[in-house]
Parts: C-alpha cells; sequence; structure tokens
C-alpha cells in the first residue's frame, strides 16, 4: 500500500521534518559504520541502554551519576532509588519486546509498566481508572547541559494540561494500536522512522495512561519504535541521553507544541526528538571511542 493510506505520512512533509530526517540518519549511520561496533557491538548496546536508563530516570526525578547507578544493586530504599530501579528494569527488557510489539503494542505497554512498579502493585499493568490521577511528568528541573546550545525563550514555561480521563486514554491508545500494527503489516511503510517514533513518544506523554512512570515507559516504547523501525536495529541509540542533555524546559515546549496539534507545534515536537536522537548517537560515539582506545 502507499504511504497516502498513513495518516502520519502528512507530519514527514512539514517544514523543517525532512531535515531532521536526514540529519538523524546520517548521524545513525555515521555510528553504524564506526569500527568498534564491527566487533564489540553487544557492549555499545548494553552501554547505551544503561546510560539511556540513567538519563530517563533523571529527566523523571532521580538525577544520579552513571557511576552511581552503575555501583549500586539495591533500588528499593526510596522513591529516587526505585524510579532509577525501574529505568533499568525497562531497559533491560525493551529490546526483547519487538516481536510482542508488532503485532500487540498494548501489551508491550503494560509489561513495561509492570516492570516498573513490581507485580505486587495492584495497579501494575493497567492503565488508570475513571477518578486516578497520573505523576507529574517533570518532578525535577534538568539544566541543558554546556555543550548542548539551547535556544533562549523569553516566555513562561507552558502549563501541561491534566491527564485526559479513562475513557480518552482507552480509544486513543486502541486507535494508536491499530495504527502501529497496521504498519508492522506493512502499510505506511514509507513515513521516516523518526517520525513514527516521535508521534508515539509524544502520545504517551500526552495520555500519560498510568498512574506513574509515563515518561520512562513513554521513552522506551520510542525505543521499541526505532527498533522496529529499522533506523536502530541494535538500539544504540539513546535518545533519552540527548533528552536530558537539552533540558526540561526544552522538552516541556516541544511537547506542549506536540499537544496544541498545529503544524509548527508538531513540527518543532519531531525536530526536538531528532536532535535528542543525534545526541544520543554522540553519546555512543564517545563510548565507541573510548572502546577503541581501550579505556572501556
Amino acid at each position: 500500500m502507499s504511504t497516502g493510506t498513513d495518516p502520519l505520512a502528512p507530519l514527514a512533509q512539514l517544514p523543517g521534518v525532512p531535515d531532521a530526517v536526514a540529519e538523524v540518519r546520517k548521524a545513525v549511520d555515521r555510528l553504524y559504520g564506526h569500527r568498534v561496533m564491527r566487533r564489540r557491538a553487544a557492549e555499545v548496546t548494553s552501554e547505551s541502554a544503561l546510560r539511556g536508563a540513567r538519563a530517563s530516570a533523571a529527566l523523571a526525578g532521580a538525577d544520579w551519576p552513571l557511576e552511581e547507578v552503575r555501583r549500586r544493586s539495591d533500588f528499593s530504599a526510596d522513591p529516587e532509588a526505585r524510579t532509577v530501579g525501574a529505568a533499568l528494569r525497562i531497559a533491560a527488557e525493551a529490546g526483547q519486546l519487538l516481536s510482542i510489539w508488532r503485532h500487540s503494542p498494548l501489551q508491550v505497554l503494560a509489561r513495561l509498566h509492570l516492570l516498573a512498579v513490581g507485580d505486587g502493585e495492584p495497579s501494575a499493568g493497567r492503565p488508570r481508572r475513571a477518578g486516578e490521577g497520573a505523576e507529574e511528568l517533570f518532578p525535577l528541573r534538568l539544566e541543558p547541559v554546556e555543550s548542548v546550545e539551547v535556544v533562549q525563550v523569553d516566555e513562561p514555561l507552558p502549563v501541561l494540561p491534566p491527564a485526559p480521563g479513562a475513557e480518552e486514554v482507552a480509544a486513543r491508545l486502541d486507535q494508536l494500536s491499530r495504527l502501529l500494527v497496521a504498519r508492522a503489516e506493512g502499510q505506511g511503510v514509507g513515513t521516516p522512522a523518526l517520525v513514527v517514533a516521535s508521534v508515539v513518544h509524544g502520545e504517551l506523554l500526552a495520555l500519560r495512561p498510568f498512574a506513574a512512570h509515563n515518561g520512562v515507559i513513554a521513552r522506551a516504547a520510542q525505543r521499541i519504535v526505532l527498533l522496529a523501525e529499522g533506523l536502530d536495529p541494535k538500539s544504540i541509540c539513546p535518545a533519552e541521553v540527548g533528552l536530558a542533555e537539552l533540558g526540561t524546559d526544552a522538552y516541556r515546549r516541544a511537547l506542549a507544541g506536540y499537544l496544541a496539534g498545529t503544524s509548527e507545534g508538531m513540527a518543532a515536537w519531531i525536530a526536538h526528538c531528532g536532535r535528542a536522537l543525534r545526541l544520543g548517537v554522540r553519546e555512543s560515539t564517545a563510548v565507541c571511542e573510548a572502546m577503541q582506545r581501550g579505556m572501556v
């Protein structure tokens, strides 16, 4: 079938999006061509998962140094530790869920939530019910790192709307699932992976389908999409690192654009996700360089 049947296809033609797609493709291809990837790809994948999990946990309010995440073995002592533990468990299993994702994305989302909260939690694996709220998406403000240039905006940070009700969440999750399954069956395959991943990421942040850990789950789902769509088949491009390096103010502003649903807002969101992914590529390139020098 042609890409004209894909409802996401028009997003790929928004101003700036083709350039973002091309820049991401070029960066990812360069990383996959690195000499270290010929011999130590599995190690790069493992390190990418760890660094992505650390960054995703930081965005969710637990900003631990990477070496602390490596050192710790107990992730149950306090809320921050549980957040880091949730991100690590999700990162460890996300890549193994690809075959299920292709025919049942909602089953994978349920599994990710179960991994995050543990099977002892009554709400594990199920979306919010009527009257149940969702945790704040950005409980901690992260400043952009010095090596990243961020456009300064002289406007107040946007206030994100409350999470939709359970009925709307169920309907939109079903719609998203149908779209993704149709893609897996060969419909709309021309839409770039970056666009699809950005929409899945944004939609899950918009819906906040679970009571907790929605940000970590949304970012993991984006990684699964990049794997499923073939852009990052070895899962070595930790976009979570880039999102953290760009800072939560920029993340929040970009998400507000997605929620607005305008052409400008959607294009800005996709561009933000693309830039985060390129920064993730930069992170893994540095890992490869360190391995090549014998430092890792």
